[in-house]
């Protein structure tokens, strides 16, 4: 039986229902929020830890939920925060001679174990090769279809932004794996 969000908002916002809300809330977005957050991440370790920080987040702030907009919503606005949080915590640790991109450039690589991964792999050099609200935008509406109307309300940036980003970050994807990809 699957949970209404407004039920999941009453015991949330109930001091003796919240935790019962909580779990329920967890059931009911767990995986959705960490392939949003793994799709940024890319690490899994790094995307459990982000998707544990998200929900603490969104246990404690509950309060300023002010339901005017989706509950999904405003679970994708915390946890693309807390992604790009550890994002830009990646970017200050990495002070190495290297690329300053080689860590999230070369992490999917990294776990290659068969040749039937190379276009998945290749995508996801792609993505992490855009910039950041190129990134957000098209990871968000290539693999959550997400309207441009609700990641308008998520990243807090124009329709017209959105659609702008998102047509050239395809066109950077695409142009990455024409040029990467061997036949």
């Amino acid at each position: 039986m699957k949970i209404k969000d407004s039920e999941i908002i009453e015991l949330m916002q109930q001091k003796q229902t919240s935790e019962k809300g909580l779990r329920l809330l967890m059931d009911a977005y767990q995986s959705r929020l960490y392939w949003h957050i793994r799709r940024m991440i890319v690490d899994h370790d790094l995307a459990q830890d982000v998707l544990q920080e998200t929900f603490i987040k969104i246990y404690q702030n509950f309060h300023q939920f002010k339901q005017d907009s989706q509950l999904y919503t405003w679970l994708y606005r915390i946890a693309t925060n807390e992604a790009l949080q550890q994002i830009n915590k990646l970017k200050r640790m990495q002070k190495t001679d290297e690329d300053p991109d080689y860590y999230m450039q070369n992490l999917v690589a990294d776990n290659v174990e068969s040749n039937a991964e190379e276009i998945q792999i290749l995508l996801q050099k792609a993505i992490q090769s855009l910039p950041e609200k190129q990134k957000l935008v098209f990871t968000m509406r290539y693999y959550d279809d997400l309207p441009y109307e609700e990641l308008s309300k998520i990243l807090d940036m124009s329709v017209g932004t959105l659609k702008t980003n998102y047509h050239y970050a395809r066109q950077k994807v695409e142009e990455y794996i024409k040029e990467n990809y061997e036949t």
